[in-house]
């Protein structure tokens, strides 16, 4: 695995395997089952769930090797303050090469806004991936954890 400080790019795959967006981060901690890295916010500003993702935002960003999500901490490009945390259901990443990893992206997402409000959502695009019946089950499992996580102001960063 690419070392403290130093590049790696990040793959994001659909559920049925493909590329579908590749940026690269800089690793911040790495450890037994998971790797956290520093990425901007690349693309143009975007208004989602109350906040504008504006592009050079900060984002922490966890994969996780042995759980079912990622969790993105996004930060204001000016001044640091949290946004919220944008959480993503999918297969247990990959660490594909020494500076590369990816992961499965399987559209259910978790939204927590900074005031720790929780937001489901694409449950319907969840619904209709081509799934066996346990990555469907563990997918709600890790869902359930990271709700039952962050309503007790929890984060999973914090682990």
């Amino acid at each position: 695995m690419a070392g403290l400080n130093e590049a790696i790019t990040v793959i994001k795959r659909d559920a049925a395997g493909r590329e579908t967006w590749r940026y690269t981060g800089r690793v911040l901690e790495r450890g037994p089952g998971f790797v956290r890295l520093e990425a901007r916010f690349n693309r143009p500003d975007l208004p989602f769930m109350g906040v504008t993702l504006r592009q050079g935002d900060r984002f922490v960003e966890t994969f996780y090797t042995d759980r079912w999500y990622n969790v993105f901490e996004i930060h204001d490009r000016e001044d640091d303050r949290i946004k919220g945390w944008y959480c993503n259901i999918g297969r247990p990443a990959v660490l594909e090469a020494a500076d590369r990893l990816s992961y499965v992206d399987l559209a259910l997402d978790l939204w927590v806004a900074a005031d720790g409000s929780l937001t489901v959502l694409d449950e319907e695009e969840f619904a209709l991936l081509d799934l066996d019946a346990e990555s469907r089950a563990r997918a709600r499992a890790a869902l359930a954890e990271l709700q039952a996580a962050f309503a007790n102001r929890k984060t999973p960063l914090s682990d």
